[in-house]
């Protein structure tokens, strides 16, 4: 499988989801419609989709259908954009720019912001209790909502992001940096590997552990490239203000570990996730092509 292929294949997922994503969200013209457009306003238009790319990608190498996916797809980048939304909040980052363009907030009022995080969160789980067409078992549906849900709570992203904020100005060991990593960021890309595999039901255990250990591993890796790219490059190529994590004093690889140690962290974990691509046989080739893709990427 030629590299420019599976690129080819990447981008059609990429627009497959902005397609997904443009048809479920409610319309702007709708009542309430401030509260519709600051939906739309800040779901649509990303470039990455990281993580539906992994849903999908995740379901090509287990043969299970796109279509089955779009939902699932749909869902994780639905909870991934909340969690933006917020974020950015003063409360919170009090960030001003996200993917190129003013934060939520700042386009509409904080008030607004809030309730799209409220609003997409719940979509997001409605989306998943459909059947498509009877092609999903209810066991199936139900295991996708509890993934989702535990990723997304306290023992995951919320956790992940509390632990993050009460971190800032404190000096942390590696472990402890990486296990509130593991949850903020690494449980929405844990789950958007683990919500495809729950669509194959016959999957082996084996299958599933690697899958799962590929998961933690790139999810990690992601985060650590980001620490790396709060540094290196620029606001303009990250479509966000860099140099936030030191201004806050937020430790990160790059502080804890220095730059040069963190990359070396993420070029080992892609190889890991490499290789437990690999134990999938041929058609994970595409998983292995992503976890080069989160290490390497310089935006």
């Amino acid at each position: 499988m030629h590299a420019d292929s599976i690129e080819r294949r990447l981008r059609a997922y990429q627009s497959r989801i902005e397609g997904v994503l443009d048809e479920i969200l409610p319309s702007a013209e709708l009542v309430p419609q401030r509260l519709h457009a600051a939906q739309r306003y800040s779901v649509l238009g990303a470039e990455k989709r990281l993580r539906p790319l992994l849903v999908y990608c995740t379901g090509e190498a287990l043969g299970v259908p796109a279509s089955l996916l779009d939902a699932p797809a749909a869902a994780v980048e639905l909870i991934h954009s909340y969690s933006l939304v917020h974020e950015d909040l003063p409360a919170m980052d009090d960030d001003a720019l996200r993917r190129g363009r003013p934060t939520t907030h700042r386009a509409f009022d904080e008030a607004t912001a809030i309730l799209v995080g409220d609003a997409l969160q719940v979509l997001a789980f409605s989306l998943l209790t459909q059947d498509q067409g009877g092609r999903l078992s209810a066991d199936a549906r139900l295991q996708m909502i509890q993934i989702l849900a535990d990723a997304s709570g306290s023992a995951g992203m919320a956790g992940g992001r509390a632990l993050d904020l009460a971190a800032v100005g404190r000096v942390l060991n590696l472990e402890e940096l990486e296990a509130i990593h593991r949850l903020k960021t690494g449980a929405l890309i844990r789950a958007s590997v683990l919500i495809a595999a729950a669509c194959a039901p016959d999957l082996p255990d084996s299958a599933r552990e690697a899958l799962d250990g590929y998961a933690q591993d790139i999810g990690l890796a992601f985060q650590i490239q980001e620490d790396v790219l709060d540094v290196e490059a620029n606001a303009q190529d990250l479509g966000k203000n860099a140099g936030a994590d030191a201004a806050r004093a937020k430790p990160t690889h790059a502080s804890i570990l220095g730059l040069d140690a963190a990359k070396k962290r993420a070029q080992a974990l892609k190889q890991s996730a490499c290789e437990r691509a690999g134990s999938l046989g041929e058609r994970a080739q595409v998983l292995a092509w992503l976890a080069a893709y989160v290490v390497d990427r310089r935006v």
